[in-house]
């Protein structure tokens, strides 16, 4: 990949998903925007863990995994006490019980091949517990707005469980399995990227986004089919990391403009 077709990774530091200003749930929008991206920490975390163990892109992987965590942390609590319903609070509940296991399996253990399985079948309790609230949200809205909203924020989670899984397969732990899920996820992007294209409430500042993310997504996609070819040196690792990134953070503002429009 050419450098200059690639956005740069202090840009992607900005979106940071560092902590944003705000610090509590303005409305259900905002609630599905934030209940979603905590579906994308999970594996975005993952995926930094993962790359620590294979020295891939170390000090920005450290990074990510870090500033995750304390955004993960944050919006939990947000969302706890935004809650509408028993359900979504039992929901949340449940997703900090199961984020205590999570987080400790990620400081907790210096990351290694030994503990790799052990933390995918983590990560994968807090996405399942995440996606839920996030469905729970989307039937309190109960408006098409929040179907979108929680479409958009799925596919900034799918960028990360693609980029996740191409370092287990490369690890390699549980290959098959994460081959499985590239292929299961890649179809699903593509296909709700049609979707939220073609949606009637799509703004020409959302379409303008989504053409950029499909830029992105050429280069993500390129990467990602690197696995097939058998790469498991840096460059072909640092690429995924860095391309997963790049189109994580288009997807990270087409959600905020959905989010936006849905109030």
């Amino acid at each position: 990949m050419q450098r200059r077709t690639l956005i740069s990774f202090a840009a992607v530091g900005s979106l940071g998903l560092a902590l944003p200003a705000l610090t509590q749930v303005l409305n259900l929008g905002d609630a599905i925007n934030k209940a979603g991206r905590q579906r994308m920490l999970s594996q975005r975390m993952g995926k930094a863990w993962l790359a620590l163990v294979q020295n891939v892109e170390k000090t920005s992987a450290q990074m990510v995994l870090d500033k995750s965590m304390a955004l993960f942390e944050r919006q939990l609590q947000e969302l706890k006490a935004f809650a509408p319903t028993t359900e979504v609070q039992a929901t949340y509940n449940r997703l900090d019980a199961a984020w205590f296991d999570y987080k400790g399996a990620l400081v907790g253990t210096s990351p290694s091949r030994d503990n790799a399985a052990a933390l995918l079948q983590l990560d994968a309790k807090v996405l399942g517990l995440a996606h839920q609230g996030t469905q729970q949200l989307e039937v309190v809205l109960s408006r098409p707005m929040g179907k979108l909203v929680n479409m958009a924020g799925r596919q900034r989670m799918l960028t990360q469980r693609m980029a996740k899984f191409y370092l287990a397969a490369t690890l390699p732990v549980e290959a098959t399995l994460a081959s499985t899920e590239i292929n299961k996820a890649r179809t699903e992007f593509t296909t709700a990227m049609a979707v939220l294209r073609n949606a009637p409430e799509a703004t020409v500042r959302i379409k303008e986004e989504l053409q950029l993310a499909d830029a992105q997504w050429v280069f993500f996609d390129a990467a990602l089919q690197q696995l097939q070819g058998g790469s498991q040196n840096a460059k072909p690792l640092a690429n995924v990391f860095n391309a997963s990134e790049n189109l994580l953070t288009v997807m990270d503002r087409v959600t905020g403009l959905f989010a936006t429009a849905s109030t």
